[in-house]
């Protein structure tokens, strides 16, 4: 499952670089965009978390990626993505998606028990299909619109609405449960140096196909988040453009 998200992602991201260019290549002098009224603000933004991206992220993220067998990086990202299917079990609850919440519980207790903790992901062999979901996305399923699109300090692309709802994300998160302070730390550098790291593939193609890196990641973030991300729906309001999506994890090579 993780290869053909990263092949949706893959062709999701090429296809928005293709249409920009085709375009003539989004620029800031065009007509302003209806989903990105904050774009100035956004764009300074943009260029702080590049700036220390470059400085300080990747450089750690490519270290890490070097060092660390494929093997154990692969079980970290199956940890984490393992506790995150127990917060997207809450989230299908609360929208009603009964079988998006059956599929999410199973994934979790089985690969909790059988999966050593999470370290292998037994149900995706299995065939259990992943139904990742947030709390920005119930607040859609309950109707909230999606705002504009709004570029956060470190933390990069959202809407209004998926911030309004990042700090419920984050009481939701497992780790946040965790009682020894420096233990828990650790365990959110990790998971932020081992997302970076998937992600070098796809930055490193970005770099080389967009003329305006801005533009091409807005609009990758929001039609990714208008399609669901991993299978659910996005929700964003029918009067924003359909051309977005967060930037994917990268397969190794």
């Amino acid at each position: 499952m993780k290869a053909s998200h990263n092949a949706r992602y893959r062709s999701l991201l090429l296809g928005v670089a293709l249409t920009s260019l085709l375009a003539g290549c989004a620029t800031t002098t065009g007509e302003p965009n209806p989903r990105d009224p904050f774009e100035s603000f956004n764009r300074g933004m943009y260029e702080f978390n590049d700036g220390l991206d470059k400085a300080v992220l990747k450089p750690v993220a490519t270290a890490y990626k070097k060092v660390t067998p494929r093997v154990a990086r692969e079980g970290v990202g199956n940890f984490f993505a393992n506790l995150g299917d127990a917060w997207s079990f809450v989230n299908n609850l609360l929208q009603g998606e009964g079988e998006g919440a059956y599929n999410s519980i199973v994934r979790f207790s089985v690969n909790t028990v059988f999966g050593i903790g999470g370290l292998f992901d037994v149900a995706t062999e299995a065939g259990i299909q992943r139904r990742k979901q947030d709390f920005g996305q119930t607040l859609g399923s309950w109707g909230v619109p999606s705002g504009p699109y709004l570029v956060l300090p470190l933390l990069g692309p959202s809407t209004v609405r998926d911030t309004a709802g990042l700090p419920v994300d984050w009481l939701g998160n497992p780790i946040t449960a965790v009682g020894d302070v420096s233990v828990r730390n650790s365990m959110y550098a990790l998971r932020y140096v081992d997302l970076r790291a998937s992600l070098l593939g796809t930055t490193d193609l970005l770099d080389s196909v967009a003329l305006d890196k801005y533009s091409l990641t807005r609009d990758v973030y929001l039609g990714f988040r208008k399609s669901g991300g991993s299978g659910g729906d996005g929700r964003l309001d029918d009067d924003y453009d359909d051309d977005s999506g967060r930037l994917p994890p990268d397969e190794d090579e």
